[in-house]
């Protein structure tokens, strides 16, 4: 069941259901809810990641996976695991998995460092001529791959 612990009747409804549970020492899974990443964050990360590409000169996916994964947000995508054969295996966290915050961030870190560090500048979410520009050079750049 998912409660809503803003609303008074659903924070004491969880409080009686949790201390049933705790009472009857059962084991139980407490998961936090965070909000998904929304359509419009997608769709403009997918446009700075082609934006950049395109500037850059390498694939979209070069620098999805090296870039704005690896380089720029390695603590929110880059996990160590055991595996039963292999041992200890990185993998690489797939960018739905993230919530709104943990997107903003991962977005923030690499508009920062694509212009410190690579010189290119990507558009804020609200510089929507830069953006349409963007999305024409990504358009432009498509052909080539």
């Amino acid at each position: 069941m998912i409660y809503d612990l803003k609303n008074p009747l659903q924070r004491a409804n969880f409080t009686t259901r949790a201390n049933a549970l705790f009472a009857s020492q059962k084991v139980v899974e407490l998961t936090e809810k965070k909000p998904v990443r929304t359509i419009q964050q997608n769709k403009y990360l997918h446009v700075i990641i082609g934006y950049f590409a395109s500037q850059y000169g390498c694939t979209i996916e070069y620098a999805k996976q090296n870039y704005f994964k690896i380089l720029c947000n390695k603590n929110i995508f880059v996990r160590e695991t055991d595996d039963k054969y292999l041992g200890k295996v990185t993998v690489i966290r797939s960018s739905a998995s993230l919530d709104t915050a943990e997107m903003t961030t991962a977005i923030e870190r690499f508009r920062n460092w694509a212009s410190a560090e690579a010189g290119i500048y990507l558009p804020e979410p609200h510089e929507s001529e830069m953006l349409t520009y963007a999305q024409q050079e990504l358009e432009r750049y498509k052909q080539y791959l």
